[in-house]
């Protein structure tokens, strides 16, 4: 009962008996959604489910789409099979999706993490017999070190490049990074500016409950020295064109767990940077499969193999699930 409860198809994660996917990546009737970054929360499906901090996120980023919305821990019966959103603490509106019939108990991850960024929410350990986890950073060698220090290490760089007449830039993603960062510098030091990509994103997180101090939008018809002892915070792809020049002379960063490999770092060109990550690191992942209770693991995205092997050697059952298919 319980191998069948949730299955890998070529269009998601399916459950068959209460019909409908999680996180599909091809257009189906129905869709559960774990959070609004665009490798989860795809255009296309019939009807969206998701938790309720995500109504005007998904909009912006979809369309006019129909979306039902659920508060965590609110059960929902779907022919038959209890489903409910858990806090993932990834980002702003992030779930794992917990799927129940008669007595088995499948758990869906999405992504997430354990520390609490004081924006994103605390993540929730739910116990289950089946763990469908992702492991992006499933590698020993990705361990985060405490984000108060990560944020006192952006502090002082934004404040040297302040007191040379510089523009600070810091390259993260639009939704989840650049709100964690707005949350958690230290706006004393000057004015934080945004994309407008960012901005678009900050004004829906706000209707859908969240709340940020308050950020600049840039703008062409800013002067290059209004901007001079300023953060700005910017998409990488901002990059791709001559937005850059209007904040000459600057200092960019990138604040990524990527910079964490200096391989990694070269090959993506990042640059100096920040390790920070809304990704669980090694020993979040553990962590977080010790906390479920479950002895049946299947790993999706990222170092499969290394964790799967791992998670093997440590008495759980665990499969790498590649492509939507079972690996053992």
């Amino acid at each position: 009962m319980g191998k069948d409860l949730l299955t890998f198809t070529s269009k998601g994660i399916y459950c068959p008996r209460g019909d409908f996917f999680i996180d599909p990546h091809k257009p189906v009737h129905r869709a559960v959604v774990t959070h609004a970054h665009s490798d989860h929360a795809r255009w296309g499906h019939k009807y969206y489910m998701a938790q309720q901090r995500n109504r005007h996120i998904l909009k912006l980023r979809l369309g006019d789409i129909k979306l039902e919305l659920k508060g965590y821990g609110e059960v929902t019966m779907i022919n038959g099979v209890k489903m409910s959103f858990h806090s993932a603490a990834h980002v702003w509106g992030s779930s794992q999706v917990r799927v129940e019939y008669k007595g088995e108990v499948w758990v869906v991850s999405g992504d997430y993490k354990l520390e609490d960024d004081g924006f994103s929410g605390s993540f929730e350990p739910v116990k289950c017999n089946t763990f469908i986890t992702e492991c992006t950073f499933g590698l020993p060698i990705f361990k985060w070190r405490p984000q108060d220090n990560v944020y006192r290490d952006i502090n002082d760089w934004w404040r040297r490049n302040s007191e040379n007449a510089k523009t600070s830039i810091l390259t993260a993603y639009a939704f989840g990074k650049a709100q964690r960062l707005i949350q958690n510098i230290d706006h004393s030091i000057g004015n934080v500016y945004v994309h407008k990509s960012i901005e678009n994103v900050n004004n829906a997180l706000i209707q859908d409950g969240a709340v940020l101090p308050e950020v600049f939008c840039t703008d062409p018809s800013i002067k290059k020295t209004d901007y001079h002892g300023s953060l700005v915070i910017t998409p990488g792809y901002s990059f791709e064109n001559t937005w850059l020049s209007a904040f000459h002379p600057c200092e960019v960063a990138t604040v990524s767990g990527w910079i964490q490999v200096k391989g990694i770092k070269k090959k993506r060109r990042l640059g100096q940077g920040f390790v920070l990550s809304d990704h669980a690191d090694w020993a979040g992942l553990n962590e977080a499969v010790r906390m479920t209770g479950a002895d049946r693991v299947f790993v999706m995205h990222g170092y499969t193999d290394v964790y799967a092997r791992w998670l093997r050697e440590r008495g759980y059952r665990a499969a790498v699930v590649e492509s939507l298919r079972i690996r053992e």
